[in-house]
């Protein structure tokens, strides 16, 4: 398991995986988000004929379209044209665009292959990758597998879903350079060959059900991170989520659990305040729980799949305490904000599910003032109901999901319709008392009234901020 064998290994194996030739090949790269303006770039670098179409109108994606159009990339927007789909040798689709529209059956009817970007990073990259996927705690854990790697002395890239598109790796990686991504449910929907050497799935439950239908889909989407693994690759999966537990028999790569409620008998688990490691050959310490620097239980998770990841890369125990020692909150995750008039405010933006608002509320004994709302995702709001009856004084709803989350938790606790984060704000200034907390953890996706949920944590944290600059009491 140590470094130098992994990468050897690597090389020999990647190097059956030649990627396709592009030069002169039409290529249709589908949605202008992050991942398509960088996938339709490195396709023109390599001699493609690249066209970009996107549903959304000119002035939404201005930013990108010179940049693009100087490369000599063709761009469509506002709708798809009839022809644009047809006579094409690949499509690579962005992560938002839902696999089943009728453009992409019809193309796949037609023989013409349909990717997405992680697919495309996966034929062009060099060096072992770390996939780490879940319904939360992701990013989290990715940036920190990405630190503790980095603390070895390695090169390491950290991207995929979240900062920098795999593909923008592609002419950096080396075969020694370890590349941690992010991958979504919706990226690995659309996978063909891709191949992490360590593949994780932190937990999984009912998120993207308007998009995967059934939760059987969602979960089968996950699982597919490890459907092209090897033997001797390494599969990490969360012992106290009973979804994780039953894809266990589909690993076929060798499987290391993780748990903070029991010992598990390869892996990482928590006896007498450390996370302890136990493979087939001996058991040891790796980390006290107190040097553990973020909040809530989910966060002890976090840190147990990352120390499995960290110790199968070969990372030495020492290093893995150092990072985890130094690390800091991601942000839109939990991330403290400020203390005003006794009151602590967290940005809890990246909660756009049930279950990680579930998280959020376990991470405070009581005093809770939490902003719930946005984009439904047909979510069960009822599951909320019994934390928020025990620990929180006030709801306040903001968002097209209000009224259908108002229905579901009535009788827990006082409820406001808020309807937008900013009035969500200011009414939990007012009513938060000293000792008391206000929590942006909405529960939902943020597309109905910002551009993704980093826009709205961050227009969390300029409001939060502004309060501030107000005089002491007067808010009151």
């Amino acid at each position: 398991m140590r470094d130098g064998s992994v990468c050897a290994e690597w090389r020999r194996t990647s190097a059956e995986q030649m990627p396709q030739e592009l030069s002169g090949k039409r290529v249709l790269v589908v949605g202008l988000g992050r991942s398509g303006v960088a996938s339709a770039l490195f396709l023109r670098d390599k001699g493609a004929r690249v066209t970009v179409t996107d549903a959304k109108p000119e002035a939404e994606l201005r930013q990108h379209i010179p940049a693009l159009l100087e490369r000599g990339v063709t761009v469509e927007t506002g709708g798809h044209g009839e022809r644009t789909f047809r006579d094409q040798d690949l499509i690579v689709v962005g992560p938002g665009v839902p696999t089943d529209s009728p453009q992409l059956i019809e193309a796949r009817k037609a023989n013409i292959p349909v990717i997405g970007e992680i697919e495309l990073a996966a034929q062009f990259l060099a060096g072992p990758i770390v996939a780490i996927t879940g319904a939360n705690g992701k990013t989290t854990t990715t940036s920190l597998v990405g630190e503790i790697i980095a603390h070895d002395g390695r090169p390491t890239l950290v991207g995929g879903n979240i900062g920098t598109a795999a593909i923008t790796f592609a002419g950096k990686a080396t075969p020694q350079t370890w590349i941690v991504l992010e991958v979504s449910s919706f990226q690995l929907e659309t996978i063909k060959t891709f191949r992490p050497r360590i593949a994780v799935i932190l937990n999984i439950t009912p998120d993207h059900l308007d998009r995967h239908h059934t939760f059987e889909a969602y979960r089968d989407a996950k699982a597919r991170v490890f459907e092209n693994q090897r033997e001797d690759d390494f599969a990490v999966l969360n012992a106290d989520d009973a979804t994780c537990k039953e894809l266990g028999p589909r690993v076929r790569s060798e499987l290391y659990w993780f748990s903070r409620k029991s010992r598990v008998t390869r892996g990482a688990f928590v006896h007498d305040n450390q996370i302890v490691w136990r493979d087939s050959e001996s058991q040891r310490a790796v980390l006290p729980i107190a040097e553990i620097p973020l909040k809530g239980g989910h966060n002890l998770e976090n840190m147990l799949a990352a120390v499995a990841v960290g110790v199968l890369a070969g990372v030495k125990d020492a290093d893995i305490r150092a990072a985890v020692r130094s690390f800091k909150a991601v942000e839109h995750r939990l991330e403290y904000v400020a203390t005003i008039n006794g009151v602590e405010y967290y940005n809890d933006s990246k909660a756009t599910n049930v279950d990680a608002t579930l998280k959020a509320l376990e991470s405070f004994p009581g005093g809770i003032h939490i902003i719930l709302g946005g984009k439904d995702k047909d979510s069960d709001y009822t599951l909320l109901k019994s934390l928020l009856k025990e620990r929180a004084k006030r709801v306040y709803t903001i968002g097209a999901a209000a009224e259908k989350i108002e229905s579901q938790i009535a009788g827990a606790t006082e409820v406001a319709r808020a309807t937008t984060l900013n009035n969500a704000v200011k009414l939990a200034s007012e009513r938060a008392v000293k000792g008391d907390v206000v929590v942006l953890a909405p529960a939902c996706a943020s597309f109905d009234q910002f551009e993704n949920y980093e826009h709205r944590g961050r227009v969390f944290k300029e409001l939060v901020h502004n309060l501030e600059k107000i005089p002491s009491g007067s808010a009151k």
